[in-house]
């Protein structure tokens, strides 16, 4: 019987059976980041230990860093963003680890910048203290988030103590019209299976609509597995794999490529693997898909109406309930039409230069409302010097939006960057939980970066499909 990728790679990492029951799991890639990496380090200090791999973990500034300057200059001006910041520097240069700063121009969304420099490679276990480390199973990697205690332990010994998951893997069928995105594809099978739905899975992303998309919309795809319970998200690697990885600075040389793309290949799913459940989703007729609620399961077809909520009971009932109270929305009512305040492209989950593009390509020739503040942020300092190449920064200021520095800016809010009040954010990230993008009571809608431009341009959700050439 044949095997799938993740129990491939899964068996192949396991260097003990420990008496827990659990795997001893060697992790081929560890990334870092500011927020959860500081008390690792210092566990380690405590400890008198060393980084035992250093070259095998990298790491950049992404969640606390400004988007805009003077605020960006160092020393930044909330203190204990300042901290943090000199933290993953001091840590990273005492321990040889390799850092993409600013100073480098290399410094971006740890889940963007692992890609483009090609450290993230087909094959491997990645681990990364931040939930949305799935992303990088577009390529063929196991990819999970992990905790502070688990980043020292990796630091220490380069493996972690982990059980293996169920695998499920999801059929899209069909084909996506023109208008509907990956970040369609994402919020539609989350709708489907639920918040929970991939408790104790990783989830196999496959089908003809994901063998057509290209690498950065399958990052999108598996960037939002977490939201949808899945510890792991991924996609078989192929030749649009190794294309994008091709000449990456952290790439296999030309004496490798031949080899390390023969391995590449042998760690893809057996067409005779069997899976602990699948589950198809057609795709033909797939709508751009918005959420109205409070968690990214609670998303509609754009021109759908929103739930009733005695269609619910029990827990569910009462999550739903919960949700229309915060939003202020009528349940069974629609979400097109809505006015927004922010319109938000970037973030890990839609900060690559196809989501700029997509932006700039409906928003060209077209105003910001002027009720509406647009941010457009770039996932990393490289993408944000391509797109001006490309003349994007252009299009988007000449449209009335502000074109800001790469970070992980209004996703998570550990940065200026945040919603006031009851603010309404059409947003390209990936979560719309209470209090996410900053305020207490501010309101996140998420949808792809397409829909976020003709959003602004109207000041209100509305069909992007209008707006397409």
């Amino acid at each position: 019987m044949g095997k799938s990728l993740y129990q491939k790679i899964f068996e192949s990492h396991t260097v003990a059976k420990l008496p827990s029951g659990q795997c001893q799991l060697f992790i081929g890639l560890h990334l870092c980041h500011e927020v959860t990496s500081p008390q690792a380090f210092a566990q380690l200090r405590e400890e008198g230990q060393k980084v035992l791999f250093p070259e095998r973990t990298f790491a950049t500034v992404d969640h606390i860093i400004p988007t805009t300057f003077p605020e960006r200059n160092r020393p930044l001006q909330d203190g204990i963003s300042e901290e943090m910041f000199s933290h993953i520097e001091n840590n990273t240069k005492n321990n040889g680890i390799k850092f993409f700063g600013p100073s480098t121009c290399e410094q971006g969304v740890i889940h963007i910048v692992g890609p483009e420099e090609g450290v993230t490679q087909p094959g491997m276990t990645v681990a990364c203290g931040d939930s949305h480390t799935a992303t990088h199973g577009a390529f063929g990697a196991i990819a999970f988030g992990i905790g502070t205690s688990q980043v020292a332990d990796v630091l220490a010994t380069q493996t972690l103590a982990m059980s293996p998951l169920k695998t499920r893997r999801i059929k899209f069928t069909g084909k996506l019209k023109p208008g509907v995105t990956a970040k369609d594809v994402a919020l539609a099978y989350i709708a489907k299976l639920g918040v929970n739905g991939g408790v104790g899975y990783a989830y196999e992303f496959a089908g003809p609509v994901i063998e057509e998309m290209g690498m950065e919309g399958r990052m999108t795809v598996c960037n939002m597995a977490i939201e949808g319970g899945a510890r792991v998200g991924y996609c078989n690697p192929d030749e649009k794999t190794f294309e994008y990885l091709k000449g990456r600075p952290y790439a296999p040389k030309a004496d490798k490529w031949d080899e390390a793309v023969a391995y590449w290949k042998s760690v893809a799913t057996d067409a005779d693997a069997q899976f602990d459940d699948e589950v198809e989703i057609n795709c033909d007729n797939l709508e751009p898909m918005v959420t109205w609620g409070i968690t990214p399961a609670q998303a509609i077809p754009l021109n759908g109406n929103m739930p009733k909520i005695d269609e619910f009971e029990g827990s569910e009932k009462k999550v739903i309930s919960e949700a229309y109270e915060y939003m202020g929305w009528e349940e069974g009512s629609k979400m097109i039409g809505r006015p927004i305040d922010i319109a938000f492209v970037g973030s890990c989950t839609n900060g690559r230069l196809s989501d700029l593009q997509a932006a700039a390509e409906i928003i060209k020739g077209h105003k910001v409302a002027p009720t509406v503040k647009m941010w457009v942020v770039p996932g990393s300092m490289k993408i944000k010097v391509e797109a001006e190449q490309l003349g994007l920064d252009k299009i988007f200021k000449e449209a009335g939006a502000e074109w800001r520095e790469a970070g992980c800016s209004l996703c998570l809010a550990m940065n200026p960057d945040k919603l006031k009040g009851r603010q309404v954010s059409a947003s390209s990230s990936n979560r719309n939980f209470k209090g996410r993008q900053g305020s207490p009571t501010g309101r996140t809608i998420l949808m792809s970066p397409a829909m976020v431009a003709a959003a602004a341009i109207e000041g209100k959700i509305t069909d992007v499909r209008k707006y397409i050439k």
